[in-house]
């Protein structure tokens, strides 16, 4: 006999936290089949048993129906604060030949993520339910590099093994939830054959913006192991939480956290700031900074940038005595980086590309460590000296670099509605930001002394 939906939801109580439910049977007389709470075991009539669950919810349940012969695209009614509504519409669906499940209303819009676990990979994203993964934007990582980031972020192990052949979709929340009382929700699972599948770790996507560009990008070279100043968030959406290794300075900087890269548009500075003060003044609204970092300082003898080559030639790097920031600006001219240096970054580089792919580093060298202090998925490669993005338009427009990021923004605008290419005058590094806004942008690029 084929087990019914809510058979099997309480089989998977049995293995994982789910949200409290109580299920009733179809006829006249509806019966309860599963009780699934914390205290346990429910008695007494239908309103006795939702008034159980009411009491360890948040507020609120969902009355969910099927039949046996059709599980899916039944009745479904969300958010009901009266045990007494919810029992009459029971009472009602079951009349009409409806099972039903009385479950607790989670919030899926509480800062943490749902999604699915299937085949080695995991895929997820936040302020939806698991069904999330069959919209774009989801974040896509290997297993063992999910749970790690998620572990980093909020502070405890997400529940999220799947057994071989089967699709587990869940959600992780800041709170505890469900009838165990822990922070992962298991919502079901199915027996599939999941075939090869393969990660797709890019960003932005919905995770990364929910956390901030630079903080994801950082996350993601910690939770691979590459040596990342130690780095605590304080977000929008989610509570503070540090990762990364004591640098030795015990200096800080304060870093804005932009929902996607923006170079040199918010402010960075080489000591704290009141980051309330900072978010008030630069993004009132809060649409576009997710969070602000406070990063500690590397005692930097050299600094600068990767961009991938392609195929399988080493990363190109370029970098400049002391700190970086004057070089990413574009008012420094890149110099000769020390072999010794070159092979650090170049070894940190090959690390992060192995399950990334094709990335782009900031990096700070102390001499001993070649430290991450920023890491981007790229989707440009090293054109040769000169070259700072692909193109040969007709027409090309001058910018001086000393003339800053803000006025290159500005011409960027005007070379896109005249299909023109931007000359840039000066000692500018192929890695500093003025090349990533041209690239970004998709306007071609060149060095005008090259």
């Amino acid at each position: 006999m084929t087990a019914l939906k809510d058979d099997r939801l309480a089989a998977l109580a049995r293995r994982g936290n789910v949200a409290r439910f109580v299920s009733f049977s179809s006829g006249t007389q509806p019966a309860l089949r599963h009780a699934c709470t914390s205290a346990g075991e429910v008695g007494g009539d239908v309103e006795a048993a939702i008034t159980a669950v009411l009491l360890e919810s948040a507020g609120t349940v969902n009355v969910r129906s099927f039949r046996p012969d059709r599980e899916k695209g039944c009745p479904f009614h969300y958010g009901l604060a009266s045990a007494a509504e919810a029992a009459a519409l029971v009472r009602s669906l079951a009349a009409d030949g409806f099972f039903t499940i009385v479950n607790e209303t989670v919030d899926v819009r509480d800062g943490g993520v749902s999604g699915v676990a299937l085949g080695g990979i995991v895929e997820f994203a936040p302020d939806d339910t698991p069904r999330t993964v069959e919209k774009p934007g989801a974040a896509s990582l290997p297993h063992d590099l999910a749970v790690r980031l998620l572990t980093a972020v909020y502070g405890f192990v997400p529940e999220i093994e799947s057994a071989d052949g089967e699709r587990l979709e869940f959600s992780v929340h800041p709170g505890r939830v469900g009838h165990r009382r822990t922070h992962t929700l298991w919502w079901e699972t199915e027996d599939v054959d999941p075939g090869t599948l393969t990660a797709a770790p890019s960003w932005p996507n919905r995770f990364s913006r929910h956390l901030g560009d630079k903080a994801y990008g950082l996350l993601m070279a910690h939770s691979l192991g590459l040596p990342v100043p130690r780095t605590t968030v304080v977000g929008r959406r989610v509570a503070p939480f540090t990762f990364g290794s004591a640098t030795g300075t015990a200096d800080h900087w304060t870093r804005t956290c932009p929902t996607e890269q923006a170079p040199g548009k918010f402010t960075t500075v080489p000591y704290w700031t009141d980051p309330f003060a900072l978010l008030h003044a630069e993004d009132p609204d809060g649409t576009n900074i997710a969070s602000v970092l406070s990063q500690e300082a590397v005692d930097a003898r050299w600094s600068g940038a990767t961009i991938p080559s392609g195929d399988d030639r080493p990363d190109h790097v370029e970098g400049v005595p002391g700190s970086g920031d004057a070089f990413m600006l574009g008012q420094q001219p890149p110099e000769a980086v020390p072999d010794d240096v070159v092979a650090d970054v170049l070894a940190v580089a090959a690390l992060a590309r192995a399950v990334l792919g094709p990335v782009r580093l900031e990096w700070a060298h102390d001499g001993n460590t070649a430290w991450v202090v920023q890491a981007h998925v790229a989707t440009h490669f090293f054109r040769g000296r000169g070259v700072l993005s692909p193109g040969d338009p007709q027409e090309w427009l001058d910018f001086n670099a000393a003339d800053g990021l803000d006025e290159l923004g500005t011409l960027i605008t005007a070379a896109r509605r005249r299909n023109a290419g931007i000359r840039v005058h000066g000692s500018v590094g192929l890695t500093s930001h003025v090349g990533d806004l041209l690239r970004k942008a998709g306007v071609p690029g060149r060095l005008a002394e090259a």
